[in-house]
């Protein structure tokens, strides 16, 4: 039985979807097709803790097209656009627990809705559900067939796990995938962060000083968009690879404490925790902008920019002003969530229909090779990468070489000629 906020919304949402179907055609289209007539997934319960925008539709109703039957919850409170969750809701096979603006208990209510339907692959993002298995249903976890992961912060939790020897069921690093990490992340994250900024802000990027914490994929993505609108772009990183590499690129490149004096936006991409904290907040500039583009609200450590304040206010939509002992006022953002998806519609089609082709795959993939893998934590195997680089080739209408016979034999031999 579904928990949504309003089954009315239904057609709205279904125009939506139609929308991003029409920019999805690798997982919507090529995919779509074959699944339709295949049944690769025929009977397969697929447990599934996505943000519920017009994007996973597409994913989530091609899994349907599969034979699967689905389970979706929200992976963040702010995130579900309710039209859409509606529009899924009616469809068979497939029920939805998802509001935007659900509160923390709510949230894990409905994830552990997911678990108790006791799927037989799950698909996860940020991993909340992948967690709370292993947690609190070790029993459901250990029959779990396998899953699959979205995000870099997942990925980090699943890679935890398996160095731990703790997870039951082979998972797929979908985040690392090439089509996947080097496309959603860079330039899907790099431009939906932007536009949860300036939808919730209106401000000009031009001539500001923007600091971007981490360079990832993601902080690659995010620096890129904000040089390219004419900001000034500091970097500050922990890897010293990622940091070189930052500055070669022609980025400013400092520890935090001095970004913080300079900054008037500050974007975290990292993953981790207390990356802006208290001792950074002191030294911010009056109207200083934060925005977290990592999945979890704890990047820019909230506890202390409470501590600090006198006041805060809603001034806008998605904008908090914290004021501060000094008079200072501090700007936060979506409540310090992922602000492409709370402030805007996250990701654009046309880079989702990568990931969530990828994730279509993986599934089949896992579906296909039950009982063949051990529990750990795998790349998406490259097949499966090439193959979402040739159909997404295939509909934007590019053609490539291929190896002739003899080029292929010289690439596999050492012998001198």
């Amino acid at each position: 039985m579904s928990r949504i906020k309003d089954p009315a919304l239904a057609e709205r949402g279904r125009l939506q979807v139609e929308w991003a179907e029409l920019h999805m055609p690798v997982v919507a289209r090529y995919i779509r097709e074959r699944f339709s007539s295949e049944k690769p997934l025929n009977g397969v319960r697929v447990g599934a803790v996505l943000h519920v925008t017009k994007e996973t539709a597409a994913l989530v109703r091609t899994l349907a097209a599969g034979g699967a039957q689905v389970r979706l919850a929200a992976s963040n409170p702010l995130s579900t656009q309710d039209d859409v969750a509606a529009a899924l809701a009616a469809e068979e096979g497939i029920e939805v627990c998802a509001w935007r603006g659900m509160g923390e208990d709510e949230y894990f209510s409905c994830i552990r809705w997911v678990a108790e339907w006791e799927p037989n692959i799950v698909i996860d993002d940020g991993g909340d559900l992948h967690a709370l298995l292993h947690k609190e249903y070790p029993e459901i976890a250990s029959r779990v067939w396998g899953g699959t992961e979205e995000t870099t912060t997942g990925v980090i939790r699943l890679r935890a796990m398996a160095k731990q020897g703790v997870l039951k069921y082979p998972a797929i690093a979908v985040n690392d995938a090439y089509t996947k990490m080097m496309f959603d992340n860079r330039y899907g994250t790099g431009q939906s962060t932007i536009d949860g900024i300036l939808r919730a802000t209106n401000i000009l990027f031009a001539g500001k000083v923007v600091v971007v914490a981490g360079y990832g994929w993601v902080g690659k993505g995010i620096a890129l968009r904000a040089r390219g609108m004419g900001a000034k772009v500091v970097v500050t990183e922990v890897d010293p690879i990622k940091a070189l590499e930052a500055a070669m690129d022609g980025y400013l490149v400092m520890p935090m404490i001095e970004a913080a004096r300079i900054g008037d936006i500050f974007i975290t991409a990292t993953g981790d925790k207390k990356v802006i904290r208290r001792e950074h907040f002191e030294v911010m500039k009056d109207g200083a902008i934060l925005a977290n583009a990592g999945h979890f609200n704890v990047e820019i450590w909230i506890p202390d920019l409470e501590a600090l304040a006198v006041s805060k206010r809603t001034i806008r939509p998605y904008v908090t002003e914290y004021r501060l002992r000094d008079g200072r006022r501090l700007y936060l953002l979506a409540e310090g969530r992922l602000v492409n998806l709370v402030a805007a519609e996250g990701h654009p089609s046309e880079v989702m229909d990568m990931s969530f082709a990828n994730q279509a795959l993986s599934a089949e993939y896992l579906v296909k090779n039950r009982g063949k893998l051990q529990p750990g934590l795998y790349r998406v195997p490259r097949e499966i990468d090439e193959t979402v680089a040739r159909l997404k080739l295939k509909a934007m209408g590019i053609e490539i070489d291929t190896l002739t016979e003899e080029q292929r034999e010289y690439l596999q031999s050492w012998q001198l000629e």
